[in-house]
């Protein structure tokens, strides 16, 4: 069953994002990330902006088969065309297409976006309703 988890307070979505995906990518694992193309656009060029010791190689979901296995990141809008099922990151409202193929999700909510925050509201509550155990991390807490 998939592990999910809610970092909550996030005072930056996307930076938070960027730094998710180095620690992941650092750990040698690998990160699809979805939301909506327009996100999913921000985040790939903030990614692109990172310090050189920072950098995330990743790519977009619309690149070719090759480099889309060959990248420890993917940038996608439906999570169910990612061409592996480690770890789904979340930037999205709605509960993500096919994340039950993913050994984890990660929903990142914001601290101070209320429709963020309540759209998360119902993301949790459809977890749990299917039984899924939820790991809270209070990004404040944590200096996140």
């Amino acid at each position: 069953m998939t592990e999910i988890a809610f970092h909550f307070n996030a005072p930056d979505k996307l930076a938070y994002a960027c730094r998710f995906a180095r620690k992941v990518s650092r750990a040698d694992a690998r990160l699809a990330v979805t939301g909506p193309q327009e996100l999913l656009d921000q985040l790939d060029r903030m990614l692109w902006a990172m310090a050189p010791t920072d950098f995330v190689a990743h790519c977009r979901g619309d690149a070719d088969e090759d480099m889309a296995m060959a990248s420890p990141v993917i940038l996608l809008p439906d999570a169910a065309a990612a061409p592996h099922g480690d770890v789904l990151l979340n930037l999205g409202s709605a509960v993500p297409a096919a994340f039950g193929r993913f050994a984890r999700l990660v929903e990142v909510v914001s601290s101070h976006d209320e429709a963020d925050r309540q759209a998360a509201r119902e993301r949790w509550r459809h977890y749990a309703s299917r039984g899924y155990a939820i790991v809270r991390h209070d990004l404040v807490l944590k200096g996140g």
